[in-house]
């Protein structure tokens, strides 16, 4: 017990090292027995959330906890920690990253020092490698001095193939490539818990973005694979947590009209701007957090991809 009182200490100060909002914590929710999700905001990076604005889990096992996706940053990590540890006074034993983007997986050598193992897939860690100094980079311009001391380390063992099923602590989960978002993505499914932890395959209470590395053709394909799992709970990659109802709403039917409307529009060789035009207003998505930002540029790469194919 004094070992977690002093670890949380530690971790707390940690995190609140710089500048800006070092108040601010995410915080731990149940989903399902064991498992955990954080939640982050729906904003972009910054000092107020030290890039900590996506979705994160963890699974507590009789030998330690898995952490899924590890933060943007030192300081984000130690947040995480922090959050972990009002929950269990138990190590995190693994930190499973679900994708190469910055707030996935820069978080990882703070928890390999304290003693975590970082498991991913072989193309998750290969995209991680390429991608970490543009994101460190770009980083430094949302978070400056709050960055300090973030070094980026992909998994030093990557896992070969497309679905590795992983047993920690009488725990079992399966990773699963997803390659949507970016390059590499992966989902991990809790078979016991029918709980998916979906990464940034599945946005809620925000519209997902189509982004130059993404591809909406895998989206729609890694989305049907999603939905025959059953899952009873989904940690989304970003919004709250959810029901396979509610990702079907906001990010299944979205993936759904990219392809199908815009592909088929793209296929037929139709004019871009026309289509563009045409479907410049979906009240059925309009709710969403970024829908006036991203919706016409998700529909132009989603036509390129498919005028490509």
């Amino acid at each position: 017990m004094l070992k977690h009182v002093f670890f949380v200490l530690v971790a707390s100060l940690i995190a609140s090292i710089g500048l800006a909002r070092a108040d601010y914590q995410p915080r731990a929710e149940a989903v399902s027995d064991n498992v955990y999700a954080i939640v982050g905001p729906l904003d972009q990076r910054s000092t107020d959330n030290d890039g900590l604005n996506a979705n994160y889990a963890f699974v507590v096992t009789a030998q330690g906890v898995i952490l899924i996706d590890s933060g943007a940053s030192r300081l984000g990590a130690g947040k995480l920690a922090v959050a972990i540890h009002t929950v269990t006074p138990l190590p995190v034993r693994w930190v499973v990253n679900t994708g190469s983007q910055d707030h996935r997986w820069l978080g990882n050598d703070y928890f390999a020092r304290h003693g975590a193992e970082i498991v991913a897939l072989k193309r998750t860690a290969i995209n991680q490698a390429q991608f970490a100094e543009q994101h460190l980079a770009a980083l430094q311009r949302f978070l400056g001095e709050r960055l300090a001391g973030t070094q980026a380390l992909p998994a030093p063992h990557p896992l070969e193939g497309d679905a590795v099923p992983l047993t920690l602590g009488g725990e079992s989960l399966e990773l699963r490539y997803t390659d949507a978002h970016f390059p590499g993505d992966a989902l991990v499914w809790l078979p016991k818990q029918q709980v998916a932890i979906t990464g940034d395959l599945v946005f809620v209470d925000r519209l997902l973005g189509v982004l130059p590395w993404s591809s909406v053709i895998k989206a729609r394909q890694a989305y049907h694979m999603l939905e025959a799992l059953h899952p009873v709970r989904i940690v989304p990659g970003h919004g709250r947590v959810c029901d396979l109802a509610q990702a079907k709403r906001e990010t299944g039917d979205y993936d759904g009209f990219l392809a199908d409307t815009i592909g088929t529009a793209a296929r037929d060789m139709q004019p871009m701007s026309a289509v563009l035009d045409r479907y410049a207003d979906l009240p059925a998505f309009r709710h969403l957090k970024n829908y006036a930002d991203l919706h016409r540029a998700n529909m132009n790469r989603a036509f390129i991809e498919f005028e490509s194919e």
